[in-house]
């Protein structure tokens, strides 16, 4: 809104000239984020606390987090305040990447808020029944998928993506590109919901992502950079530079907050709504292959989860009780288990998303 407005007006004031690069509205945008969770954080953290709405503990999990139990949820109101606002004021809403990842994460955000409001409020241990949620995150796939293979940005390279290490190279998925543009959706979301187990532990990788994917965004919207890096030009797209700093930005004010111990936790609104970020984001900049890197972290964290069930699946049909590969999953579980203090394993999982982060800035010139 406050982009079309004031380049509107730009011809009768020349200095408003600076809305028009993306790097000051992104930076704009970042920290505009970083000071609306700073001053609405402490708000939505007593209305919570008034109205009674605290995060359940389940009793499979560690014990030590039972003092936990009572902290106020559903935090990704902050975060979904301090990533939209500054979008809408700082970023073009007639650029179609924008309409796309502004559907995405308010999406998800309503079946996360359904979700928390279902086991808080309403005291229902299940929440949003599961298929309710995948069906959900399903039809957003579908929505992302259909709106991309009819959009004139994205001709010639709809169903295609790249490949990490490879220059000029792109894999045509299809007919097959919906049901992956869902796999890397629902994957995505779900694998951050799992990694938020931790005080500060997927708030921190979050922001380290989306601080990537801008970086991403804003080469591949430049037709002389992704030139010169011999990635895919995507005219356009470097208005997701916006959004990812919003999203950064909105990440570490509720990090501010979430830090152990935490104040708020972030809850299904949170974690459903980022994560389908994440996952959009990585979808429209045609690199879902690059996200496994950049989201190295959240992969372990979910295929520790499915390890854990296969395996014990797998010992129970051969004997007489099933076996646990892991202590306790998520990783970050088996990792308090065996005795590390839950903000050392925050801090270890940080810096291995760092690192992977940096390595994935490396394929565009190892190539």
């Amino acid at each position: 809104m406050l982009y079309q407005l004031l380049t509107s007006v730009k011809e009768s004031f020349s200095f408003l000239n600076v809305f028009e690069y993306i790097t000051f509205r992104s930076a704009s945008a970042a920290i505009t984020a970083l000071v609306i969770s700073f001053i609405i954080g402490p708000w939505i953290i007593h209305i919570l606390q008034s109205h009674q709405i605290g995060e359940e503990i389940r009793q499979t999990g560690p014990d030590s987090h039972l003092k936990k139990k009572g902290t106020p949820t559903m935090g990704g109101l902050l975060i979904l305040s301090a990533v939209l606002i500054p979008t809408f004021l700082f970023g073009d809403l007639s650029n179609t990447f924008i309409q796309i990842i502004i559907i995405s994460t308010l999406w998800m955000g309503v079946f996360g808020f359904l979700d928390d409001y279902l086991k808080v409020i309403k005291k229902s241990k299940a929440g949003l029944i599961a298929r309710y949620k995948m069906a959900g995150q399903i039809i957003l796939g579908i929505i992302v998928s259909f709106w991309i293979l009819n959009t004139p940005e994205f001709a010639h390279i709809a169903s295609k993506t790249s490949i990490p290490f490879f220059k000029n190279f792109e894999i045509d998925f299809g007919l097959m590109y919906p049901l992956i543009v869902i796999l890397v959706i629902t994957g995505t979301s779900n694998a951050v919901n799992l990694t938020d187990g931790l005080d500060g532990l997927a708030a921190g990788l979050l922001a380290i992502a989306f601080t990537v994917f801008a970086a991403v965004a804003y080469i591949s919207g430049r037709v002389d950079f992704s030139d010169y890096l011999n990635i895919l030009y995507l005219p356009g797209a470097g208005e997701l530079t916006v959004f990812a700093s919003a999203m950064a930005g909105a990440c570490l004010g509720y990090l501010w907050f979430n830090a152990n111990p935490a104040d708020i936790f972030m809850g299904d609104t949170g974690s459903l709504s980022s994560g389908a970020a994440l996952g959009t984001l990585a979808v429209l900049l045609k690199k879902e292959l690059l996200l496994f890197i950049i989201g190295g972290v959240f992969v372990w964290e979910a295929v520790s989860v499915i390890l854990q069930v296969g395996y014990f699946r797998w010992t129970k049909s051969k004997y007489p009780e099933g076996k646990r590969l892991f202590k306790m999953a998520p990783i970050h579980h088996h990792f308090e288990l065996s005795g590390w203090p839950e903000s050392k394993v925050v801090i270890r999982f940080w810096i291995i998303g760092l690192l992977l982060a940096l390595f994935s800035l490396t394929t565009f010139k190892i190539r």
